[in-house]
């Protein structure tokens, strides 16, 4: 296998740019569709407080300071106060005494507190207990108060991002201020894995299609984190690194764009 890439994040923090996310994983499985994972090669896994599956991440993870670790706080847990007691209970299921990288997973802008929440993040990295911090479904808006409210720049924003749903302006704004765009939902639901375009690209290269959707990821400079429980589909999608998209692949993926493309909650609007 080729070298995986790393990507370094504002805060001097390196970070590997492709891993594995285990949103729905289900609990009892957790541990051993990571243990699977890193014995692949993975050497980052994503998880959350709402996932309910950190225990088995930590479990999967003990003894293994080489994986990097992202967990997310939990909506319920906006708050300065609260924050903080919701990394510890994060921290002690996933056995770390610090994590590599945590973020707000919803800015919840009706409840009005993700500022002080962010707050109690940049307090725990001052800590030692993140190294380093970030947001999640974070719209521009949101990035701008918490930055002039703080003067702490988040290193990570993880947001929908796929070929249907190209989030172009966000990640230019990410851009502006060396902020890492993340991709979750990267291969769309496989919604569109039968699309011709990704088709003619996959047969270019001798590759499956969610092969070509991940590895339109990483040459785009995007962090990616497709999930799967399938051993075999688990070794598909970390079989990207011996091949690259050229010019007229990438401007063939940007064909596939649609404002409609959202397939999640819109983070302005969602009231969970």
């Amino acid at each position: 296998m080729a070298e995986q890439p790393i990507v370094t994040l504002n805060d001097g923090v390196s970070m590997p740019q492709f891993g594995l996310g285990v949103f729905q994983t289900p609990p009892e499985t957790t541990a051993e569709v990571v243990r699977q994972a890193v014995a692949d090669g993975y050497r980052l896994v994503d998880t959350a407080s709402m996932y309910r599956n950190e225990e088995g991440v930590g479990d999967a993870l003990e003894g293994r300071p080489d994986v990097f670790v992202t967990t997310k706080l939990g909506n319920g847990d906006h708050g300065f106060d609260n924050a903080l007691r919701a990394f510890d209970l994060s921290a002690k299921r996933l056995r770390r005494e610090s994590v590599d990288l945590y973020l707000v997973h919803w800015p919840r802008p009706r409840a009005g507190l993700y500022v002080e929440t962010w707050r109690a993040l940049v307090r725990l990295r001052q800590e030692g207990r993140i190294r380093s911090i970030g947001v999640s479904n974070f719209n521009r808006d949101h990035l701008e108060r918490i930055i002039a409210e703080t003067g702490v720049t988040p290193s990570d924003n993880q947001i929908e991002l796929h070929p249907r749903f190209q989030q172009e302006a966000l990640r230019a704004f990410h851009d502006e201020l060396k902020i890492m765009t993340e991709s979750w939902s990267p291969l769309g639901r496989a919604a569109f894995l039968s699309d011709p375009v990704i088709g003619s690209i996959a047969a270019k290269h001798g590759k499956t299609p969610a092969q070509v959707v991940i590895r339109w990821h990483l040459d785009s400079g995007l962090i990616v984190i497709p999930k799967s429980v399938r051993p075999a589909r688990l070794k598909e999608n970390i079989g990207v690194f011996d091949f690259a998209l050229d010019a007229d692949d990438l401007r063939s993926m940007r064909t596939l764009n649609s404002p409609s493309g959202r397939m999640g909650p819109d983070p302005a609007t969602a009231t969970f």
